[in-house]
């Protein structure tokens, strides 16, 4: 089976990360995707997509560091379902994006995100294999870590 998304949008919130157990970054933020169609009368038509995205590892770290809500990003990656019991006792489910790949679209004066390429080209960034994640516990509370500052060269950049 093949089970791949890609998508293009701005996001709808800062990046929200946090970390595992063992010590993987794992960030959340949501994007919106716009489509544009005409109906059948002429009558110009849009509607907006809104989905929930996840990022692990580096790729987490380097979203939360460059990522602000409004930027417009490409993501790549794969649906999946996240299950669970709201408080009132209901299940709950909802499909989301498992991010493999980011790319950040346009500069730095786009939606005050980070970034330094005016040009559009964006850095590609990897998450780790389904192998080298660390569990996760769902219901753990978040740890009271602050979220450290990553010291990166900007020649190490590919953007």
């Amino acid at each position: 089976m093949y089970n791949k998304v890609v998508l293009m949008g701005n996001l709808t919130r800062d990046i929200e990360i946090r970390y595992s157990q063992g010590g993987t970054a794992i960030g959340n933020a949501g994007i919106a995707v716009n489509r544009k169609w005409k109906s059948q009368t002429g009558e110009q038509k849009e509607e907006v997509m809104f989905v929930d995205l996840t990022f692990f590892g580096r790729t987490a770290e380097i979203a939360n560091q460059y990522l602000r809500k409004g930027r417009q990003v490409l993501v790549d990656g794969r649906l999946t379902l996240d299950q669970w019991t709201a408080q009132d006792g209901t299940k709950r489910s909802k499909h989301s994006i498992t991010v493999e790949n980011l790319q950040m679209i346009g500069g730095k004066d786009d939606a005050q995100g980070g970034g330094y390429d005016r040009g559009g080209q964006g850095g590609n960034h990897n998450q780790p294999t389904t192998q080298n994640k660390a569990p996760v516990q769902q219901n753990a509370p978040a740890p009271t870590q602050q979220v450290p500052e990553i010291d990166i060269d900007e020649d190490e950049i590919p953007f």
